[in-house]
């Protein structure tokens, strides 16, 4: 376990936000590979989001959507393929990794965090499962929507939770008792100075997603948030390192 892995972001309004690379660093390398990820670590990002979906045999593995037909020319929908059978895509380099292929990669860097997003509750177990067993619970995160996010909690009581919110009201009291996330995740286009502050009167910080524009970043980095997800991990490190 990664000790020295800081939480997905610093939580208070005068923090520096942490840099959340989205699916790695998809500019440079295909999204969800271990190229991309690693590519996102060397680019300086505090964190990595990658998107896991379950093969046939339930294996975890780094994929968005439910086919392989967009990043691997393959019509078939991943649970109908077997993780063995997911290396007969290999191209190079490129290759559709385990979720512990992904974590050992993240935790290997000191001090960087692994985001998983689940867009669903079916793949959580199996998620969990892999982090327990590598030890890396400290160093992952999750973030989906609610009920995707329930699902982890009834996991594990201290997993850390973004809940996905795509509203500009705050989640209702009872909601926030049973999930007890750490983070309300909006698209970025929701977040405004009022809902960072909406969201910290109920102990929560704000992660949000995904800003690929240097003015953006810069807005939002005003707005108080905590971390900010972004395609392009570079140019999201200057902008809040003040290099752009």
């Amino acid at each position: 376990m990664n000790a020295a892995a800081k939480p997905l972001a610093a939580g208070t309004l005068s923090a520096k936000p942490l840099a959340v690379a989205h699916r790695g660093d998809p500019y440079r390398f295909r999204e969800n590979t271990l190229p991309s990820v690693e590519s996102a670590l060397a680019a300086g990002a505090d964190a990595v989001e990658v998107d896991v979906q379950l093969t046939r045999d339930r294996v975890p593995v780094l994929l968005h959507d439910r086919t392989l037909e967009r990043l691997w020319g393959d019509a078939r929908s991943i649970d109908r393929v077997t993780a063995d059978q997911l290396e007969e895509l290999r191209q190079g380099p490129l290759a559709v990794p385990t979720l512990a292929e992904a974590v050992k990669a993240v935790t290997a860097v000191e001090g960087r965090r692994l985001l998983i997003d689940l867009d669903d509750a079916g793949p959580a177990a199996a998620a969990w499962s892999v982090v327990t067993g590598l030890g890396a619970e400290a160093a992952v995160a999750f973030c989906g929507p609610t009920t995707a996010m329930l699902a982890v909690r009834e996991l594990s009581p201290d997993a850390e939770i973004a809940l996905t919110w795509k509203q500009p009201r705050m989640p209702v009291r009872a909601l926030l008792d049973d999930l007890r996330p750490r983070y309300l995740n909006p698209p970025f286009g929701l977040v405004t100075p009022e809902f960072t502050a909406a969201a910290a009167e109920r102990g929560l910080a704000v992660s949000t997603w995904t800003a690929d524009l240097r003015r953006t970043m810069r807005r939002l980095r005003d707005t108080g948030v905590a971390s900010i997800t972004s395609n392009r991990i570079g140019v999201l490190r200057s902008v809040l390192d003040g290099r752009g």
